[in-house]
Formats: structure tokens, sequence, C-alpha cells
């Protein structure tokens, strides 16, 4: 059985985040130009039958959809204490999504990677991981703004974790601060190879950890002696890096890699990252055959 808090189904799937940005019209387009492209991510993600979409994240980069909401931030500048927004940043959005299909995910940029895409400009802050503690306080309220709209988890999106530029310890502390606010589960995305931090990103306290294993494989070797401790694994298999759109039965030879490892019950089926950079085309076809793969490997259990 699937843990109930996610969805009643084995190898059900999921969606790291972003969507290609496909430009519409209409007449509410002029209003909001960008209704239309969520609108899209939607759909396509719900065509090609993923159980737990997003809201396609379409509307800025990880970087400045967020940072350009919160007092403090000017541009990429810190200038002055940073404090949550005056109001939710992405639950508008994430209602939209809502309202087409009950199983959203929420999704925020993780507070270390957005203190160190930013320049600090201010004595208010001595370095970044100070600044990553009260970014991480602003992003708790739009955390809790997303679980009141009524996500299904929410992930931290930390690519920074495994550059080994990053303060583990502070950012383990900046994390859960975030995941400690909510009262429905938590997930933590990081990309890249992780044999150097491993152990660390393990020890961090969330319910999901989504990393990739279709453009780094050697990732799942790292976890043949290690205990996920009952929690998930987002188990990423399809490349978010090329439009090559993977063959359904490359990405199910992937996913049965992974169930021996981590067992059917622990793992959401996605892509390795956010398909952003891909076209529409190569997006949807990646997870419409993402989501055949994962069906198949469901039936043959």
């Amino acid at each position: 059985m699937a843990k109930a808090y996610f969805i009643n189904k084995v190898l059900a799937t999921t969606v790291v985040g972003s969507y290609p940005v496909v430009k519409g019209g209409g007449l509410r387009g002029l209003f909001d130009p960008l209704h239309a492209v969520v609108e899209t991510a939607v759909a396509d993600q719900i065509a090609a039958g993923i159980d737990i979409i997003s809201d396609g994240q379409v509307r800025g980069d990880m970087i400045g959809a967020f940072a350009s909401k919160l007092p403090g931030v000017k541009g990429q500048n810190v200038i002055g204490k940073v404090q949550p927004a005056a109001g939710p940043i992405t639950a508008g959005d994430t209602r939209s999504a809502l309202s087409r299909t009950p199983k959203v995910k929420g999704i925020i940029t993780g507070p270390t990677t957005l203190a160190h895409a930013l320049h600090i400009a201010t004595p208010m802050y001595r370095n970044k991981e100070e600044l990553a503690l009260d970014l991480a306080v602003a992003l708790a309220a739009e955390a809790k703004s997303l679980e009141v709209a009524g996500v299904t988890l929410i992930q931290i999106d930390e690519p920074m974790f495994s550059t080994g530029v990053a303060d583990l310890d502070v950012g383990k502390q900046a994390v859960e601060l975030i995941a400690k606010s909510l009262t429905i589960p938590s997930c933590m995305h990081v990309c890249g190879e992780l044999s150097g931090v491993i152990d660390r990103i393990l020890d961090i306290n969330v319910n999901v950890l989504d990393f990739e294993f279709s453009r780094n494989p050697g990732n799942l070797d790292l976890f043949r002696s290690r205990d996920l401790a009952g929690r998930m694994i987002g188990f990423g298999c399809v490349d978010s890096t090329t439009d090559t759109v993977e063959k359904v039965a490359e990405i199910r030879a992937r996913i049965e890699e992974g169930i021996e490892v981590f067992g059917p019950e622990a793992m959401l089926i996605d892509p390795d990252c956010g398909m952003r950079m891909r076209t529409r085309e190569a997006a949807s076809a990646k997870l419409k055959n993402m989501a055949v793969a994962a069906k198949e490997a469901r039936l043959a259990l």
C-alpha cells in the first residue's frame, strides 16, 4: 500500500515542478498573460496521466519568482531584513490547478539556494547562513499558504545541497523550520550527484527525499546500504536536460532498478528535475511515457 498521505496508489507519478511556458491568448490574457500558460501546463500534466501535478511554475525562474516578492530584497540584492511576503506568492496558480485535480504539489525554492543566488547589500546579514534562516521564516509563511490552499505536499527545492558549497548544518535547520511549520507532508528535492553529501542530506527531517537517478544512475548505488527510515523517495527516472524522449521500456527498466533498492511502496515516480527548458512536445511525451512505464511496473508487481 502506498503512503496514504500522498495517494493510495503504489508507484504514483508526480513532477518536480516546472513546465515549458506556452503562451496563449484570449481576453483573459489581457489581464493575466500567464493564466493561460498555467492552464496549459496543468492540462498537459493531467492528459499525460500524472497523479500529483504542479501549477507548472510558469511565472518566473525559481529565484526571481520568490525573491521579487519578499520585503528586504530588491532585484538580486538583499537591502534589509527579509520578511514574509505581503500575501501568498504562488497560491493563486495552485488553486487554479486544484480546480482541475485534487492532487497538487506545492513548490517553493529552498532558503539556502535562494540565499546563494542573492547578493547581500546590507549590514543586516554577515553571511549567507544568516540570510538563509530569515528566508526560511519568510518561506514558511508561503508554505502555510499553500497548505491552506489544499495541496497534497510541499516540495522544497535545494539544488545547492549537492554542490559542496552550502553549509548543510544551517541548510538542515532552514529546511526543517519550514517542514515543522506544516501539518501536511514535506518533500525536499536535491538534483545532481550525491556521493559527497548523501549522509548529511539523509539526516534532514522531511517525509520525501527527491533525487535524480536518470542522469546520475550512480545515486542509486548510494542507497543500497542506507535506510530511508520510513520515508519515501522521489525517483527521478526521466532526463530533464534533453528533448530526447526516452522509450517506455527504458523508463520502466529504471523504475524496476529502483524497486529492487527501495521497494515499490516507498517510491514516487517523477522526472529528474523541472521541465521548463524543454519543448512542450518533449515535456508532454516524456511525462506520458513515464506514466505508462509506472503503470506497467505497477501491474507487474
